[in-house]
């Protein structure tokens, strides 16, 4: 017999992924990573006896609670689910789907609405990381429809707020982990900072690249992509993460000057394929990196002054745009908070229909 469980399929920013009460599936953590696996199909390239969309960004899991912390209303636990890999990472963060955990609690009734806009505070479990969502309720409903547009979503929805309250360091323990802003990583300068999520910011003239190249012609360059790597994994080890060969941490970040009307131009990897976008922690991480002088990141970017700042992040197919609050001196500034705005979108919701490894070999 298939197994079945309910679940809501959104789109949160430029992501999708399936959306579970953490109720509803198994509590063992091999039985659940199992039955998530086979919900989306993997490991298969096409993910095609499953509901994932053959990408990382559209295989993706948000497990939601009521928090038992009183400094949050919700508990989401991001899963990472490999698409070509028996794989199921909860190490990272990730910004969009947790734009979609606010209306998701408020549809399953986790949190009542109130007036006009609810404001629903999430802790992200896999790190512990807090944030504050400010989502659209008039009439006592989610409204998904709106003005706001994100670069990677076609047409306009509802906007939502995302305040980040304490992103600063949330898996490596501080925002530069080696305690440098500029670090040489397999003989290039690079910027390993976590500011919501470990990243490796580097000058993509640094690896004889303009950064301003298209997305399918990185992900075809075999030279890059095994440079990217060695990096990575040696970076992985100075920012205290161990062996990170089957992880999807850290990310890796290329940034240019801007070339459409940004501030600085960005091709990032998550990790092996080349984002369509970026993501909104790495996002919120290379601007922070922005703000540090004398990094890669620092030298590609023109930068607003004031307290106060949007720094819009050039991606191969828009600009994300971060709000950063900047203390500190002009020699040594300090990130202070971090905030943008996410639309998300139900989908569908329903049931899913699955059967385990076992059961298929059985079968």
């Amino acid at each position: 017999m298939q197994q079945r469980v309910r679940c809501m399929l959104m789109r949160g920013g430029t992501s999708k992924g399936a959306y579970f009460l953490a109720d509803d599936l198994p509590r063992d953590v091999a039985s659940r990573d199992a039955a998530l696996l086979a919900i989306f199909g993997s490991p298969d390239p096409r993910q095609i006896d499953g509901i994932g969309g053959a990408n990382p960004l559209t295989s993706k899991v948000a497990i939601v609670s009521k928090s038992k912390d009183t400094e949050s209303d919700i508990d989401f636990l991001f899963c990472q689910v490999s698409v070509d890999r028996a794989m199921v990472d909860t190490t990272p963060n990730c910004g969009n789907i947790l734009a979609g955990v606010a209306p998701f609690a408020i549809e399953r009734g986790l949190v009542v609405p109130q007036g006009t806009t609810t404001r629903v505070r999430v802790r992200t479990i896999n790190t512990g990381t807090l944030a504050e969502l400010v989502v659209e309720t008039p009439d006592g409903r989610v409204n998904y429809d709106g003005d706001a547009h994100i670069d990677g979503v076609p047409g306009t929805s509802a906007p939502i707020a995302v305040n980040f309250l304490d992103a600063e360091g949330s898996v490596c323990g501080r925002l530069l982990p080696t305690g440098n802003a500029v670090d040489v990583v397999c003989g290039v300068e690079a910027t390993l900072i976590d500011n919501g999520m470990p990243v490796v910011v580097l000058a993509a003239e640094a690896l004889g690249r303009t950064g301003y190249e298209s997305r399918e012609s990185l992900d075809a360059d075999v030279e890059l992509k095994a440079k990217l790597e060695d990096i990575r994994l040696a970076a992985g080890r100075l920012m205290g993460l161990g062996d990170v060969k089957d992880k999807v941490i850290p990310k890796m970040a290329l940034v240019a000057p801007p070339a459409a009307g940004g501030n600085v131009c960005t091709r990032s990897f998550i990790p092996h394929v080349c984002h369509a976008s970026i993501g909104v922690f790495a996002a919120v991480s290379v601007a922070t990196a922005c703000v540090l002088p004398s990094t890669p990141a620092a030298r590609a970017t023109t930068m607003p002054g004031g307290r106060v700042r949007t720094v819009m992040v050039e991606h191969p197919t828009g600009n994300f745009a971060v709000r950063l609050e900047v203390g500190g001196s002009d020699a040594a500034p300090v990130v202070e908070r971090a905030g943008l705005v996410r639309t998300s979108r139900a989908l569908f919701d329903g049931v899913v229909f699955y059967r385990t490894a076992a059961q298929s070999t059985a079968a």
